[in-house]
């Protein structure tokens, strides 16, 4: 695949640029960081599933992250403890919402988004019947930042909001995020709603066509820099093919042993620390 057609170069200029470009910014944890305003990447499905082969990355971790998500149930990390999956663990431990809680973040505001008079919003399941019975809706949207709520989450979200829209029965998917660590947050969110893409494209019967994913502040972690150096000389190999199997009918149906990983090859591990913030 050449360099400009295969997807992964859009992630690589992006590692590039923060690397030229990107200004010093003090975080809310102990490792500073250089970041960019406005980033935007494509991954159109046809080429194949998007994780990222300039390094090894992780499959079945953003999968169960997005499954957790799904399931409404995020106040504690405890699925993906039971999943051998820690990329959540230390951040109920410094809760200031309610120890050892995580408060309500991501998927409890998609299922669970609270209405002044007491009752609930399914916001996935609302926005998948759309899908299905006003398809040309330009309102399609499934909002994590509940600001009424902020102070009831252990982090604010930083994949805040994702809309999907239909054209010709395909769909598409757009991801907006306030912010992304680049080097190790953003491989698994394009991994994890690529995937979404896929489930809601099956349980409505449309053929699952791009992601598009809008970032404001991306950064790199001052820990992470060399390591960036090092991934952008890579180059990206094939792209590897995801097939959900089973017969779905519903958004909650879905399981980590339907996913099929095929094909993929990877440039290797790269490590860097997580950064707890």
């Amino acid at each position: 695949m050449s360099k400009k057609v295969h997807p992964e170069y859009q992630y690589l200029e992006l590692l590039a640029r923060i690397l030229k470009d990107g200004k010093s910014k003090k975080s809310r944890g102990i490792v500073n960081l250089k970041s960019v305003f406005g980033a935007q990447l494509s991954f159109d499905l046809r080429y194949g599933f998007p994780l990222l082969t300039t390094k090894k990355t992780p499959f079945k971790w953003p999968i169960h992250e997005m499954l957790w998500f799904i399931s409404g149930d995020c106040t504690t990390p405890k699925y993906l403890q039971d999943h051998k999956v820690n990329i959540w663990d230390g951040f109920e431990d410094a809760s200031s919402v309610k120890e050892g809680t995580l408060g309500r973040i991501y998927g409890v505001q998609w299922r669970h988004w609270r209405k002044p008079d007491g009752t609930e919003v399914d916001q996935l399941q609302w926005a998948i019947d759309e899908i299905k019975n006003n398809p040309d809706s330009k309102a399609i949207i499934v909002n994590g930042w509940n600001a009424g709520e902020l102070d009831e989450m252990r982090l604010p979200p930083c994949h805040t909001m994702f809309q999907f829209v239909v054209i010709k029965n395909k769909l598409y998917l757009h991801l907006f995020q306030r912010a992304s660590d680049v080097f190790l947050g953003l491989p698994f969110n394009i991994c994890q709603y690529a995937a979404l893409l896929m489930m809601v494209a099956k349980v409505t019967n449309l053929e699952a066509r791009e992601l598009v994913v809008s970032i404001s502040d991306a950064h790199l972690y001052e820990n992470q820099l060399d390591a960036a150096r090092q991934q952008v000389q890579n180059k990206p190999m094939k792209l590897p093919k995801l097939v959900i199997n089973g017969d779905q009918k519903s958004i909650d149906d879905f399981r980590i042993e339907d996913f099929d990983l095929q094909n993929y090859e990877s440039q290797g591990q790269i490590k860097v620390p997580t950064v707890i913030i």
